[in-house]
């Protein structure tokens, strides 16, 4: 009797709980791992406050670009998401000021700064992390801006790619802007780039080459905006010489769209692409690549002084590698 009296008193008190709400919280979608599941328990029940995990964006979210400002990561979707403690927690900023982002860019010289390419036409410049924005159209059509690259010596350069339009450039930090070059001609037709980078390398003018990934490949052009060029072995003064150059080592897969590209600060010649086959890395500026991760990418970033640090969407998942592509592991579901 005294064991069911103790069972009576023990459903009383879980009844009372209930009335009083310490345990109304909301039922878990299948979806959710358990961390995510206990982070959300607790948090509803009062005893946590900190930034919201990423496992809360959930798969709807579509995640258009990534960055690193300094050692934080910087997760574009329908807002932008900023982590500082790799990937533990996140901080939503108001990219809602600066509307839908389709492209960010950084500079390690530069810590704080965010340039954003908008689908609604222009940019937007962050200061302070990604907090308060300044729209800057200053002379750009009013088309979406597809990506964006800050020049890799000169940080208050940017180049950004208008769709149906071409290559313009801002020497104050994309607040003014002038155009500098048509959009590169590949497959039979005028591309749109998808993805920018600029890469200080010997081989170009003045030590700069601007890489633009496409929906039908790769191209560049050196800083003296003459011509797009394939990739391939050499200086650029050697490909405009010499006219048509012969085809890379290993190129990327062909006919397949580049999504995005990064380039290695403290590793010029390390460069990172995210195509529909996988994420792939080259060790020589572009000549020769190979595959480092199988899936379907839509995104990719690289540490600005660890060249072998990189984050990935891969498959609809973020993740990241500290080895170059070796092995991987998942920051969170998204």
């Amino acid at each position: 009797m005294a064991r069911i009296g103790a069972g009576f008193r023990a459903i009383r008190q879980m009844t009372s709980r209930f009335s009083e709400g310490w345990l109304m919280i909301r039922i878990p979608k299948p979806h959710l791992s358990r961390r995510a599941f206990a982070l959300t328990t607790l948090a509803g029940a009062g005893f946590l406050a900190m930034p919201r995990p990423l496992h809360a964006v959930g798969r709807a979210r579509n995640v258009t670009a990534l960055a690193f400002d300094g050692d934080a990561l910087l997760v574009a979707c329908e807002t932008l998401l900023r982590s500082d403690d790799g990937g533990t927690s996140w901080a939503s900023e108001s990219a809602s000021d600066a509307g839908d982002i389709l492209a960010l860019a950084t500079h390690p010289d530069r810590p704080g700064r965010v340039i954003t390419g908008l689908a609604r036409g222009g940019v937007a410049v962050s200061d302070d992390g990604g907090r308060n924005w300044e729209r800057g159209r200053g002379g750009l059509p009013d088309e979406a801006v597809t990506a964006i690259a800050v020049a890799a010596a000169q940080p208050d350069m940017v180049y950004a790619a208008v769709r149906g339009d071409g290559l313009w450039q801002s020497e104050d930090a994309g607040r003014f802007w002038t155009f500098t070059m048509d959009r590169p001609w590949l497959a039979d037709a005028e591309r749109d780039p998808t993805a920018l980078a600029s890469v200080d390398l010997d081989t170009g003018m003045g030590g700069i080459w601007i890489y633009a990934g496409t929906e039908a490949g790769l191209t560049r052009v050196p800083d003296c905006f003459c011509r797009w060029q394939d990739v391939r072995p050499g200086n650029a003064m050697d490909a405009l010489v010499s006219g048509d150059a012969p085809p890379p080592e290993a190129p990327l897969p062909a006919g397949e769209p580049i999504h995005a590209l990064a380039s290695a600060p403290s590793a010029p010649e390390t460069l990172y692409a995210a195509l529909p086959s996988g994420i792939w890395a080259s060790r020589n500026a572009g000549v020769v690549w190979s595959r480092v991760a199988d899936g379907s990418a839509s995104a990719v970033a690289a540490h600005p002084t660890s060249p072998r640090h990189i984050v990935a969407v891969l498959d609809g998942g973020l993740t990241q590698s500290r080895d170059g592509g070796a092995t991987w592991s998942a920051l969170a579901v998204i």
